[in-house]
């Protein structure tokens, strides 16, 4: 069985990324093959980097509260590439009606700080079976 691939990426101009790499770290603990870009993404280094390394998902960390418009360009860019069977799920400090507003135009879950990783895992997991 091939391990899930996944690209994780900070988005934005925010530079607090601990939580992100307890997670990336969590992930490829548990057998995934994670592709970390790093600080300071745009929605289009993401979706050419998902694309080009086939990911199987892409999780976005935004902190700055930028993240209607990082999300909204990103699914924005998987659709008009032919690529939104990606799913693309969130982490950060997202207002709940933010969040629910995310999940209405594609994200498929987002997390909040301290959400357990077993559930992001579970989460990942659930994903690659849809």
């Amino acid at each position: 069985m091939t391990p899930i691939r996944i690209l994780m990426a900070k988005a934005g101009l925010d530079g607090h990324d601990r939580g992100i790499k307890v997670i990336v770290r969590a992930l490829r603990d548990n057998g995934m093959e994670v592709i970390y870009l790093g600080l300071h993404q745009t929605p289009e280094t993401i979706v050419r980097a998902a694309q080009q390394e086939d990911a199987d998902a892409i999780g976005i960390s935004v902190l700055s509260g930028a993240h209607l418009t990082i999300f909204e360009k990103t699914l924005a860019l998987l659709k008009e590439r032919n690529i939104e069977h990606i799913p693309v799920i969130g982490g950060g400090v997202i207002p709940q009606d933010d969040a629910a507003e995310l999940e209405r135009m594609g994200v498929r879950k987002v997390f909040s700080p301290g959400a357990p990783i077993r559930e992001i895992i579970a989460c990942i997991r659930a994903l690659k079976t849809q």
